[in-house]
């Protein structure tokens, strides 16, 4: 796939975007952070809902979007050499993205790189055998985007964990034993401050915000494909600078399973870099409306080809 590619686009472009520049990787991960803390303040001063429900929802949406950094971190896309230091810093960088992103670091890569080794496969992708939803229900659908899915999400990891080995499911458990415990503390200093703000600050980012970014996020990876085509593995989504910025160019998720070793903040310009490439292959590319319309609307079937846009 890479080689058909590389003679369809500008290949020292390609090979550009591959670059990794870490000062561009923590300048989006300290506007995470800024806004991470920054936002429960905010949420503290502005007691009129007009003003604090959105501003917890996007909390939501930045909480989600450290599990986007962890993403970066997974495929080693953070500093341009590897080297025992560098390997040290990432391993940290993952734990703290994933913490704050309620994940084990351990559980997330094993199932994040399976999903890349056996994609699409029935039964060896964990994302489409165990996550995707397999009832074809426009009500079961929108569960994702409600709190039931942190049910369906660790339902889903708990079938696929029994088949690691003894030693990664200590590991995971460690991970999660910290993470909750965290999540714990947060709440519980937020709680100290006054049960309004842990609902406001907590209890709708975590719980309304986040399956709501998890929701639209995903919506737009796999659902819509070809599945007897390689180059359509994924759903290609048009540019939009407000999805750039709530879900860290991640909406770029066909780029990235053709060049998963481009940084988040180059996927765009790849986008763009491929353009011809997708002309020459006719891959349809759809709005978020349009995915929603087709996901809901019109009740299309996960990991399928859309046969016609009404």
């Amino acid at each position: 796939m890479i080689s058909e590619l590389a003679h369809s686009t500008a290949f020292a472009d390609v090979d550009y975007l591959r670059n990794k520049n870490v000062l561009k990787h923590f300048l989006l991960a300290m506007r995470q952070f800024a806004l991470l803390l920054g936002l429960p303040v905010l949420i503290y001063i502005c007691q009129d809902a007009f003003w604090w429900v959105p501003l917890a929802l996007l909390q939501g949406f930045i909480v989600f979007g450290f599990s986007i950094l962890l993403h970066e971190v997974i495929h080693d896309n953070v500093f341009p050499h590897r080297s025992a230091t560098t390997v040290r810093c990432q391993n940290i960088l993952g734990h703290v993205y994933a913490s704050i992103s309620g994940l084990s670091y351990s559980q997330f890569t094993k199932w994040h790189l399976d999903h890349h080794r056996h994609l699409g496969d029935d039964f060896l992708d964990p994302k489409k055998a165990k996550l995707s939803p397999h009832i074809n229900k426009w009500w079961y659908k929108i569960l994702y985007g409600t709190p039931a899915l942190f049910f369906i999400y660790f339902r889903a990891v708990a079938k696929t964990v029994g088949s690691y080995s003894c030693v990664l499911r200590k590991r995971i458990k460690a991970q999660r034993f910290f993470t909750i415990g965290l999540h714990l503390v947060i709440m519980t200093c937020f709680a100290l401050i006054g049960t309004a703000f842990l609902v406001k600050a907590y209890i709708v980012p975590v719980f309304i915000g986040f399956p709501l970014a998890f929701f639209i996020n995903r919506m737009a990876q796999h659902y819509i494909i070809d599945p007897d085509d390689e180059f359509c593995c994924a759903t290609l989504m048009r540019s939009n600078a407000v999805y750039d910025f709530l879900f860290l160019y991640s909406t770029y998720h066909l780029e990235h399973h053709y060049y998963p070793y481009v940084p988040f903040y180059n996927l765009k310009k790849l986008n763009r870099a491929l353009q011809p490439f997708y002309h020459s292959k006719q891959i349809k590319s759809y709005s978020y409306g349009q995915v929603f319309y087709l996901w809901i609307f019109r009740n299309h079937l996960a990991h399928s080809k859309v046969l016609a846009l009404d």
